[in-house]
């Protein structure tokens, strides 16, 4: 089975896990520092703030913006549910708008339609790898005074118009669970330009202390450990790289998926990097289900990111969300994520191919 996500750990990786732990030195420490300025250099932000989780970074992000009680959070149903988990937490509600078809992403005009004056932030994804069109974003933002904070868990590297991701709204918040781009094992990280919002954040991560045994205000245990932080500085070294073959193995793909017929290949907009955190096909003929079924028995690992929208969680439905997002919804009945990743050889590459062309006659 060639499996859809593969994270690639080396020894240089283990080598500095090692020399972690015989420092003794382990929670957060110098090793997370030195990973916060390297990984901030990396964006182009002045500031970056490593934590346990790409959630706890939404969460802090959203809590140094000031979002609260009575806020509304604008932000997109297809993706994760931490998307909107994150803006829960804070006691604000989120509200979804719907996503481009092509892309994936929320949809500008979307936004501006789902504006209210208790509108506090918007919280677009760059889903899958690919940057949200974030012009007009930013656009509505400062036209409303809006923050706006980026959920990049997926979008490592990826560049929108010449500007890093993670570096264009408020904060960008990315993720380094094992199957991201790059890894910590577990963690997140908030990127900023804005001195304030880095510090609270960095408060708020370590129990609401200011110094040590003063707690100023009601925060949380949200640190990244020295281990985790090693990891970090290992993979950031090797980031570039595993975008480059990311981008080669996506474009193997789509060059021979544009040829079979009831599939469609990503869309890719002009003037980004798209680095493929997922590839994601659509297919247009026959049940997603029976696709995946001989995709998987064919020896070839898929995913579905995301079949339910938010909304339609049970926990939204029980909170009383009863939002429409057509499009999101008829995504999430047709999308299908297969392997992408940098592992790949030739010969992979070779039979995924063959197996959706297969898929595609016998559906046919």
């Amino acid at each position: 089975m060639i499996p859809i996500a593969n994270p690639i750990i080396e020894d240089e990786e283990i080598q500095e896990v090692l020399k972690v732990l015989k420092s003794g030195f382990i929670a957060q420490g110098p090793k997370v520092a030195e990973f916060e300025e390297k990984f901030a250099n990396y964006i182009g932000t002045e500031y970056a703030v490593a934590v346990s989780s790409g959630t706890t970074a939404l969460h802090l992000a959203l809590l140094a913006a000031g979002v609260g009680e009575g806020d509304e959070v604008i932000t997109t149903p297809f993706s994760f549910a931490a998307t909107g988990n994150s803006v829960l937490y804070t006691g604000a509600k989120p509200v979804f708008a719907d996503i481009d078809p092509l892309t994936y992403n929320i949809d500008p005009e979307k936004i501006e339609n789902a504006l209210t004056s208790t509108t506090k932030a918007i919280l677009p994804v760059h889903l899958y790898g690919q940057p949200a069109d974030m012009d007009p974003i930013s656009k509505i933002a400062t036209e409303n005074d809006l923050i706006v904070i980026e959920d990049a868990a997926q979008a490592h590297g990826a560049i929108y118009k010449n500007k890093m991701i993670g570096s264009i709204g408020n904060m960008g918040c990315f993720s380094f669970y094992p199957t991201k781009n790059m890894t910590t094992s577990e963690g997140g990280i908030v990127t900023t330009n804005n001195l304030a919002m880095a510090d609270k954040i960095r408060i708020l991560r370590a129990h609401g202390e200011k110094e040590r045994y003063k707690h100023s205000i009601l925060g949380y245990n949200f640190r990244m450990t020295d281990i985790s932080a090693a990891i970090g500085i290992a993979q950031l070294k090797k980031l570039d790289k595993f975008n480059k073959k990311r981008i080669e193995n996506a474009a193997y793909l789509t060059e021979h998926i544009n040829e079979i017929e009831g599939i469609k290949a990503p869309y890719v907009m002009d003037g980004i990097r798209h680095v493929f955190h997922q590839y994601t096909i659509r297919v247009e003929n026959g049940s997603r289900d029976e696709w995946i079924k001989f995709i998987n028995e064919n020896g070839v690992g898929t995913g579905i990111h995301y079949p339910i929208p938010i909304y339609e969680q049970e926990l939204y439905q029980n909170l009383g969300f009863n939002d429409k997002c057509p499009e999101t919804e008829k995504a999430g009945n047709e999308v299908i994520s297969v392997p992408v990743h940098p592992s790949l050889n030739v010969e992979d590459l070779e039979k995924i191919v063959q197996v959706l062309e297969d898929d595609s006659l016998k559906i046919i």
